[in-house]
């Protein structure tokens, strides 16, 4: 049934030119996932990769460019820039009064504060990709325990074209993803994402296949399908506020009287949480290497549902929840539920972050093990989304959809 589906979708000349230009796309960032930079020896970045461990926080960031980030590579610091200033500016918007009076203007208040997310994206590329350069051209400080040369030439000359190729990667990286987002598939930056960590995934699982066997390869396995599944079950569920709107005459016609609901997601913020905390893990880290110091070093739920604002708008459109009164006791009557509820959605979202470490000890795996983490959190959501949006086109073609 499924492959059906997905046969139809392909004969779909639209969907099927959509889905090929995201392959391409995917294809094209994992080519620039692999090119060096120049001034960087390739030869000694591959040995360094080949007899250094690299977990830790430095390594989960590694796992976020799909290993571009410790060779260097054009794509050095893939999507992450990116991340980090949609996530500042999604929170400036609750503290800086233009940014929110620009997020309530619609489109064009969109267009602006993408624009915004650009700029300091650069920025943001600018500031990684010096600390990251500093950081690689001493022996054994970006890929601790291995001293090769990295950088052989440490010319001011040679850092700068470095910086602005690296840079200058970053915003290619942002202009694919938003081609994915215009005339593609899905969420161009999840998509890509998604990419990075998935083609991480093979040389892991044959990794622990090398290390434990196969009997310990099938177990992993079987533990993994259980964990996606757990985790789509998860990720599925929503607490469902039941919400009417009254009816309204005008004229000759009658409009309202419908009844809907607000779905409330157990896991309503997604992976951001687990990446903008291992985002601020890491800059300790980063300072800590920069300086070569050897000193010891969740409110996103608000943001993405806002339960005053959610109240306002069912107020001016005539919606009220059956029981409540509008206004404020809706507002508290929402706020109720998405603090009951963001309780074992933390819970859960902290669980499997700690799954790598579980297996670390069970198994002896590296730390970026394959089904656990923001990489099997990532892979399902953007899985899930992507299947949506794909099921979605086809019912607007008379077509069946396929996650039911």
């Amino acid at each position: 049934m499924l492959l059906s589906v997905f046969g139809k979708a392909f004969k779909t000349p639209d969907l099927r030119r959509k889905i090929f230009f995201t392959l391409s796309i995917m294809a094209l960032f994992r080519f620039g996932s692999v090119v060096p930079t120049p001034g960087v020896s390739y030869v000694a970045v591959q040995k360094c990769l080949a007899n250094v461990d690299t977990g830790g926080l430095l390594g989960l960031v590694n796992l976020f460019s799909g290993g571009a980030l410790l060779q260097l590579s054009v794509f050095a610091l893939g999507i992450m820039p990116y991340i980090t200033a949609s996530i500042i500016v999604q929170l400036l918007t609750v503290v800086i009064p233009r940014f929110d009076a620009l997020k309530k203007e619609g489109q064009s208040g969109t267009a602006k504060l993408t624009q915004y997310t650009r700029y300091l994206t650069i920025g943001l590329a600018i500031l990684q990709t010096s600390g990251l350069i500093a950081v690689a051209r001493t022996p054994g400080r970006l890929i601790q325990g291995c001293n090769e040369n990295i950088i052989p030439d440490t010319s001011w000359i040679r850092i700068l074209t470095m910086v602005v190729v690296m840079t200058a990667g970053t915003s290619v990286v942002m202009w694919l993803g938003e081609l994915i987002t215009d005339r593609g598939v899905g969420n161009g930056m999840s998509i890509l994402i998604f990419t990075s960590i998935a083609a991480t995934f093979p040389s892991q699982l044959w990794a622990i296949r090398l290390a434990r066997g196969w009997f310990t390869f099938a177990f992993i396995m079987a533990v993994g399908v259980l964990i996606v599944a757990a985790v789509v079950f998860v990720e599925q569920s929503q607490r469902r506020i039941p919400v009417q709107y009254a009816k309204k005459q005008i004229g000759r016609r009658e409009y309202g009287g419908t009844t809907t609901y607000i779905p409330i997601k157990v896991n309503q913020s997604g992976v951001i949480p687990v990446i903008f905390a291992s985002s601020l893990l890491y800059i300790p880290s980063l300072v800590a290497n920069f300086t070569n110091s050897q000193a010891p070093w969740y409110f996103y739920v608000a943001i993405t549902f806002n339960p005053e604002e959610t109240a306002e708008n069912m107020r001016k459109y005539g919606g009220f929840i059956p029981g409540i009164r509008a206004g404020k006791p809706t507002s508290d009557y929402l706020q109720y539920v998405l603090t009951r509820i963001t309780a074992p959605g933390s819970l859960y979202l902290a669980l499997v972050a700690i799954i790598p470490i579980i297996a670390l000890i069970l198994f002896g795996a590296s730390q970026q093990f394959p089904f656990g983490g923001t990489a099997i959190l990532i892979i399902v959501g953007v899985g899930l989304d992507t299947a949506k949006q794909i099921e979605s086109q086809l019912q607007q073609r008379s077509y069946e959809g396929f996650l039911r």
